[in-house]
């Protein structure tokens, strides 16, 4: 909490710059007020407290002020509906094998309005979750794109200059596997007609592509002051003459280009990328929008690009109407580990202990937690250059330096040693490890790549990943999930890349032009477990000002993994985000079947409510006509070889008459269906064996007295 002395006006202005809609409950606490005389009073009054966009809110902050669901209730929510988007039926199982569903819906114009892997658009009732309209925009099956069929969300618009009831005064963006920029009515899905060539624009990528699916977009647009600002995903180590990461801008209302933006400066280098394929966050007082940019091409040689590489990996502020860069501030110098900027840019208030203070809050795949000011960039607490790790391989030009930030902890270990290794069943399990890890370089964080073989952890996946932190602003505590997995890179000469043929589970990239193709993959048994020791996956809370961890939580099972369906609480990598909530929750999907709510203050795991499928994607939360939901997307995650499904689930308490089923209080929980199966079993064998003890007895002879 803030301390009790901060000055009311203080407070005032802090509440002044929120939404009263969006944190209500923000208001009432901050001034000591029980949420049933303040917060719940603007609730009710209203029929719905919305999630307006992809983050919740522009700024990404991801709490919502709605407390109708707490820690002492979470127990009796249940199922309010499952909308099935259709691709399972209409869809081959090859092209959804390579689909992730990890689109969060919004809640805007009456509708839960979001985007399918495919870019599809639906609007489902908030209440039953019955379709309201749809739109396709005729993506090929065919594209094969590199960073699989993906959409995060859509982006809503109000053009305040139009007339009440106009078309398309409301508008819907969103971009496109096959690299459109899509505008639609927001209340009945028909394309804008005056926005380009009938409600879509085309973006040209400046040079051809090797194939379809090399250039796509999936994250959701921005919008500021009438433009909209679109990112891109770019296929990974294919080439050193890659597409550049241009982020483009477009009159919201026309489709005309407004200005373009290439993070990377090309003097003396020859690279692309450096693109922004994370979501993006935007301040509108201040006409910002704050871009977290990736590693220029390819990865893991950087010997045609000496140098830093500004501005990739790194938070860049511009101006939303103009492009002009403002401020820019470098997380990695001259990356080749792939550890992007994977995150959207939360943007808060924070009370640093002096002021309060507006910041641009960055967590990153090595799992650190940048604080900068939101004017000028400069970190709030300091941030140290210390040496890293050198050595690179022939043509290499590695910075003698990483920026480390000081005051907030990393929000996990950064370093992988022999104590690590996971010993699970030493005797089959093990030797696998042992084998895969013997020789390779391991010198900590920032190893370089080399031909022998490095160990890189946190892994290129995070660590932190696209799903983000979440910000209590009331409590000042920032949420996060990390995951923990080792990937094992090699270099490649080139001589001998061309006739390589990698095995099944090896990504191969051949980073043409450079004089080293690569390899990498994850460090796992034979057993399908990962080397390093669990957990392989947590929730953690973190204390911005006090500068201190307050809990970690492990979040996932193998359940849905493991033969049997054996639960082991080990945690699952987590590429997913949370959302927090005024009722003192923080939700949460996993790669096990499951939406789970932890409570916020000491991490403890209150409830699960079980999925079709795995939820891979952030999760939401909103009031419609005095009830609190709270829904997710779960398709799972072909990456990561889970179970694809196509569904969006949500939740809410029971109403009066209802309650959770018991098959849903016992079955439908971690390890509730090997439970349930192993009693069977062990109730099959007790009736076999006692009806084979009876034809025993039967087929015994009787000896008669004589």
């Amino acid at each position: 909490m803030l301390d009790a002395d901060t000055d009311r006006a203080d407070l005032e202005l802090r509440l002044i710059r929120m939404s009263l809609k969006d944190h209500a409950f923000a208001l009432a606490r901050s001034f000591g007020m029980p949420t049933t005389l303040l917060g719940l009073l603007l609730l009710a009054a209203a029929p719905a407290c919305a999630w307006e966009h992809w983050g919740g809110d522009r700024g990404g902050q991801r709490f919502s002020p709605l407390a109708q669901i707490t820690p002492a209730n979470v127990g009796n929510l249940v199922r309010a509906f499952e909308f099935h988007t259709g691709d399972l039926e209409t869809r081959t199982p090859a092209l959804m094998a390579r689909t992730k569903f990890e689109a969060t819906p919004l809640l805007v114009e009456d509708s839960l309005i979001f985007c399918t892997p495919f870019n599809e658009v639906i609007a489902l009732d908030p209440a039953t979750g019955a379709q309201k309209w749809r739109y396709d925009p005729k993506v090929s099956p065919g594209q094969r794109p590199g960073n699989r069929y993906a959409c995060r969300g859509v982006t809503y618009w109000v053009d305040e200059q139009a007339a009440e009831g106009a078309a398309c005064r409301s508008r819907i963006f969103m971009g496109t596997n096959d690299t459109r920029l899509i505008a639609l009515d927001a209340r009945t899905g028909t394309p804008c007609a005056d926005f380009g060539a009938n409600g879509e624009v085309k973006i040209e990528i400046g040079k051809p592509l090797l194939w379809p699916g090399e250039f796509q977009i999936t994250s959701p647009p921005v919008v500021s002051h009438g433009v909209v600002v679109v990112g891109s995903s770019i296929s990974d180590n294919v080439r050193v003459d890659a597409p550049l990461g241009i982020v483009r801008a477009f009159d919201a209302r026309t489709g005309t280009a407004r200005w373009s933006f290439d993070p990377l400066v090309h003097d003396g280098i020859s690279a692309g990328h450096a693109n922004v394929w994370a979501p993006m966050s935007s301040d509108e007082s201040r006409g910002l929008v704050f871009l977290p940019t990736t590693s220029p091409s390819p990865d893991f040689w950087g010997g045609k690009r000496p140098g830093n590489d500004e501005h990739a990996n790194s938070v860049v502020a511009l101006r939303g109407e103009t492009g002009e860069l403002v401020w820019s501030f470098q997380t990695v110098h001259h990356d080749v580990w792939d550890y992007d900027l994977p995150a959207q840019p939360t943007l808060a208030r924070i009370d640093t202990g002096e002021a309060l203070r507006d910041v641009v809050i960055q967590p990153t795949k090595q799992g650190f937690v940048f604080v900068l000011d939101r004017d000028t960039g400069k970190p709030v607490w300091p941030v140290e250059e210390r040496a890293v790790p050198q050595g690179g391989v022939e043509g290499e030009m590695l910075s003698p330096t990483q920026p480390f930030p000081t005051h907030v902890p990393d929000l996990m270990p950064q370093r992988f040693a022999a104590e690590d290794e996971f010993k699970f069943l030493p005797i089959i399990g093990s030797p696998s490890c042992d084998a895969q890890l013997s020789g390779l370089r391991n010198d900590g964080l920032y190893t370089p790549p080399s031909t022998q073989g490095t160990v890189i952890f946190p892994m290129t996946g995070g660590g932190v990943n696209w799903g983000g932190a979440a910000f209590d602003p009331v409590n000042q505590i920032l949420y996060a999930n990390t995951s923990y997995v080792v990937h094992l890179v090699k270099l490649i000469p080139r001589a001998e890349a061309e006739a390589l043929k990698p095995p099944p589970g090896v990504d191969f990239g051949l980073q043409t032009g450079a004089p080293f193709a690569m390899t990498r993959k994850l460090a796992m048994s034979k057993l399908g477990l990962l080397c390093n020791k669990p957990p392989w996956g947590a929730l953690v809370a973190l204390d911005l000002k006090a500068g201190k961890i307050l809990w970690r939580s492990t979040v996932g099972t193998t359940e849905d993994r493991a033969p049997l369906g054996l639960a082991f609480a080990w945690g699952t990598p987590l590429v997913n985000g949370v959302a927090v909530t005024a009722g003192g929750l923080v939700f949460t999907g996993a790669m096990d079947a499951y939406l789970r709510a932890f409570d916020a203050k000491s991490g403890e795991e209150l409830w699960q409510g079980r999925l079709p499928v795995p939820g891979v994607a952030n999760p939401m939360t909103y009031l419609w006509k005095g009830e609190q939901y709270v829904a997710i997307a779960a398709g799972g995650h072909s990456e990561s070889g889970t179970t694809i499904g196509d569904s969006v689930v949500a939740f809410r308490l029971a109403r009066a008459g209802e309650a959770p089923s018991l098959w849903s209080r016992t079955i439908d929980r971690p390890g509730g269906r090997f439970r349930s199966k192993a009693i069977v079993s062990v109730l099959a064998l007790a009736l076999i064996a006692a009806a084979a003890w009876r034809r025993r007895r039967r087929a015994t002879p009787r000896r008669t007295a004589g």
